[in-house]
């Protein structure tokens, strides 16, 4: 049984928005939810200011942390792009997948009039997709 995500619509134009925004460069973001459901986009600042690899700004990284800790919510997603490949973790995003509890977030801008969202849970080399139905 594949596990499907629901993920309100606008959030999705959201997270998109911002990695077009942030093109050619990687963009990344926090999404906080409670009870398994997303609640809301925290965009965030790729201190690697890269086209290939991403890290959470520390400035925002807390400030988002925070704010999702206020809120009692948990760390739902992680989100980045990929502003030239397809919405498929690579292998440093493998790698450096640290939190096997959150959802992975990938968005392709190979096609940027038609960009793609796909999430995954990585558990160490095992990657599997999730479907995704936008509310």
């Amino acid at each position: 049984m594949t596990e499907e995500l629901r993920i309100p619509a606008a959030m999705m134009r959201e997270m998109i928005e911002h990695a077009l925004v942030e093109r050619p460069l990687e963009s990344c973001g926090l999404v906080a939810g409670r009870a398994g459901r997303p609640l809301r986009f925290y965009p965030t600042r790729n201190a690697d200011q890269s086209p290939v690899r991403y890290s959470i700004h520390p400035e925002d990284l807390l400030h988002a942390t925070l704010d999702i800790e206020r809120r009692c919510e948990d760390l739902w997603a992680i989100f980045h792009s990929h502003p030239q490949s397809e919405a498929y973790p690579s292998h440093t995003d493998i790698r450096l997948a640290f939190y096997p509890e959150s959802i992975y977030l990938i968005a392709s801008l190979l096609h940027p009039e038609q960009p793609v969202l796909r999430g995954y849970r990585i558990l160490g080399q095992d990657v599997r997709e999730l479907a995704i139905r936008f509310e």
